[in-house]
């Protein structure tokens, strides 16, 4: 699929920020890049900037603040009140490194002395177990490694656009179940701003995926053949982007931001080695309130007992911490 379908930076978002003394630079082939716009501010932009920024974030997936300064733990999540819900939904542990205890971070690092260690080896988007998931979310990378380890990006809107026909005809039938929380959101949904079809799945969190019949109101549970195929097939087209001009094997320091409900991330490969062999990592994460419920499709509840028996018959019905487990080869930890 040609990078052309992940849209460029719209002017009249570029010249909001330019009219408040900031720059919006596109970079390639997804992403743009913020200056000029300080994130310890104690006021927030004017709602145009963010309502631009938040645009940019649902048609490119995410923007990075060049920032030359450091940035405060308390900064990064004021910076996060900015964006969606305009608060914090925090859902996680605290580590004991953690900027003083800190409940709204999520403190992630390759050393178990400096945070949580093999976070998100797989492509997923944040908050999956919750009906409104995070907006969007923030990350600070407050220690980069001196060799590298960043963080994979793709466009779920060009990844739906570079499937056959035929798939996105079959996924948009199917919703997943959160193997944790039962929640159930559509493999495919629209996007709220750029209003273009996204797919949408937690390759570490699914405990199940529900089919709609194709000509009548009934529904299925995919069996394990059926599942650990669109798992293959859903990681597939994402990689894919990385040469194809929708996903980018990043490297940064400072901020950045991402729309939760339109870019899928995981943390790359090099990110979960040592602290030794490749120098120390610690990033911070923010979760931002989502701003409404991802609805499954076709009249399903927004929620199924996980837990309990299958409503629908045979097929994978699977709760808990350890969701389906479609590759051996891949890493699963959440």
């Amino acid at each position: 699929m040609p990078a052309k379908d992940v849209p460029a930076i719209d002017p009249e978002s570029r010249d909001t920020l330019a009219a408040f003394g900031a720059s919006l630079t596109q970079l390639e082939p997804i992403g743009a890049a913020v200056r000029g716009l300080n994130l310890a501010s104690p006021t927030p932009p004017p709602a145009k900037v963010v309502q631009a920024l938040e645009y940019t974030m649902a048609e490119r997936g995410f923007v990075v603040f060049k920032n030359e300064s450091p940035l405060a733990a308390k900064d990064f999540l004021q910076a996060s009140c900015w964006w969606g819900g305009k608060e914090l939904h925090s859902t996680h542990g605290v580590h004991p490194a953690t900027p003083g205890g800190n409940p709204h971070l999520f403190r992630l690092s390759n050393d178990h002395h400096h945070g949580i260690k093999g976070v998100g080896p797989q492509w997923h988007n944040d908050g999956s177990f919750n009906a409104d998931t995070f907006s969007q979310a923030g990350y600070h990378m407050v220690r980069a490694p001196e060799q590298g380890g960043g963080t994979h990006f793709a466009s779920q809107a060009a990844a739906f656009d570079a499937l056959q026909p035929e798939l996105k005809t079959y996924w948009s039938r199917l919703s997943s179940v959160n193997a944790t929380s039962g929640v159930v959101h559509p493999v495919v949904h629209t996007h709220p701003l750029s209003k273009r079809s996204c797919i949408w799945l937690h390759l570490g969190m699914t405990g199940a995926v529900i089919e709609k019949a194709e000509d009548q109101n009934a529904f299925r549970l995919l069996d394990t053949s059926e599942l650990r195929d669109l798992c293959h097939r859903y990681n597939d087209v994402l990689n894919a982007g990385l040469t194809n001009g929708y996903a980018l094997a990043y490297e940064y320091n400072g901020c950045i931001f991402i729309d939760d409900v339109a870019e899928a991330h995981r943390a790359a490969p090099k990110a979960h080695l040592s602290a030794r062999a490749k120098g120390l990592r610690i990033m911070h994460r923010s979760p931002v309130r989502g701003v409404q419920n991802l609805i499954p499709n076709f009249g399903l509840p927004i929620r199924l007992n996980i837990f309990g028996p299958s409503p629908l018959g045979d097929g994978v019905w699977q709760g808990g911490d350890l969701s389906f487990r479609w590759d051996g080869n891949v890493p699963m930890r959440n």
